[in-house]
């Protein structure tokens, strides 16, 4: 094989392991927002359920005031009642007693309710607080391990690209320019196999005199269909 045919498809191989390590790593920010986004979610979660707490909670103690305004009420209601000779104004306080009282009764129901609903919301929460406590732990590790992949990454780079340097340096200046140029045209296959006469890249057939300059292999030949570098398959 001509020697600096040699060369393009080690730089080649070098520029594409550069390209993959490339894309890779762009993706490095996009799992770690998805993690942060997956943390969010399992915060947002138990924070929905202490809020839903706190709100019960409240509503419980408001019912609790209730209940003992009007319990205070009632006493005030009695002490009127015994103080009365009237018997109608004695039976009108009598009904307001008795209204008050059904009042206190209805809202206890709902103070009980709550209770209930309180008792199941804490029992949500600690589930919920636990599956959290997961996620953190299982979001740490992965953390930590997509750091420790963007660093390996980052040190393959560095040292592919400098491999690359290498290899680039040893290349005629026109022939790298030509393939540099196709490279960012053509994608990551540049250099190519020519197979039964028929151009692996852009799958067509190439002259009779191109395939036989190619399988000579004593210069560069390019495809004249899609203008990628050429080397015999065999």
């Amino acid at each position: 094989m001509y020697p600096e045919l040699e060369q393009l498809l080690v730089l080649q191989d070098r520029q594409q392991k550069i390209k993959q390590i490339q894309t890779e790593i762009e993706t490095v920010p996009l799992q770690r927002k998805s993690l942060e986004a997956q943390l969010a979610a399992s915060v947002a979660g138990v924070e929905v359920l202490k809020q839903k707490n706190r709100h019960v909670e409240m509503d419980r103690k408001k019912l609790e005031l209730d209940v003992g305004t009007r319990a205070e009420t009632i006493a005030r209601l009695k002490t009127q009642q015994y103080q009365t000779r009237k018997n109608d104004e004695f039976q009108a306080i009598g009904h307001e007693i008795e209204r008050y009282e059904n009042e206190i009764r209805k809202i206890e129901d709902e103070e009980l309710e709550l209770m209930v609903q309180a008792d199941t919301i804490k029992v949500d929460l600690a589930e919920e607080e636990k599956k959290a406590g997961a996620v953190r732990e299982s979001i740490a590790r992965q953390t930590k391990d997509l750091e420790a992949k963007s660093t390996t990454l980052q040190s393959q780079l560095e040292e592919l690209s400098k491999e690359r340097a290498e290899i680039a340096g040893k290349i005629d200046e026109d022939l790298l320019s030509r393939f540099e140029r196709l490279f960012q045209s053509k994608g990551d296959a540049v250099v190519v196999a020519l197979e039964h006469e028929v151009c692996t890249g852009c799958h067509m057939k190439v002259t009779t005199q191109t395939a036989h300059r190619v399988k000579a292999g004593k210069e560069i030949v390019s495809c004249e269909n899609c203008g990628r570098i050429l080397y015999d398959a065999v």
